[in-house]
């Protein structure tokens, strides 16, 4: 006797179970988020995250970000003040600024990871071993599935 196997779920089904995945990593994200605002803004970690891999302009940050100039003009403002970011004049073009984290900033984004790494790997911990497994291997597939 050979052992059968289910059916594939129908489009109506993967639809639902999409929903419900794309809801269920909206609210860890916003949770890991949140764990560290008393340092700095969401938006605001947003934009030392993007400076850590490169030096750029406040434009090239606005529309990597999504926002509107001004707005990114603020945030970099802010962090500027708080010793974050540094600006240096665009030797290719004098009507620009480049923005690179300082020494602080790259400390700042280090112990943010750290903690919401701590907060996810306790959450993870805290599950049964079965399901520390299923999540070891979704993840996998989940990072594939966020490549493609």
């Amino acid at each position: 006797m050979t052992a059968s196997r289910p059916s594939p779920p129908t489009p109506a089904q993967v639809a639902r179970f999409a929903t419900d995945l794309r809801v269920a990593c909206q609210r860890i994200s916003r949770r890991v988020r949140f764990e560290s605002t008393h340092e700095v803004a969401p938006h605001q970690f947003s934009v030392l995250i993007r400076l850590e891999d490169a030096p750029r302009t406040p434009g090239e940050l606005a529309e990597i970000e999504r926002v509107a100039k001004p707005s990114m003009t603020r945030t970099v403002a802010a962090l500027v003040e708080r010793g974050l970011v540094s600006r240096q004049d665009d030797p290719s073009d004098g009507r620009q600024v480049i923005l690179s984290l300082t020494v602080e900033g790259r400390a700042l984004v280090r112990q943010i990871r750290r903690r919401r790494d701590a907060w996810m790997s306790s959450r993870i911990a805290a599950l049964p071993a079965d399901e520390q497994e299923v999540l070891a291997r979704a993840t996998a597939i989940l990072m594939r599935v966020a490549s493609e």
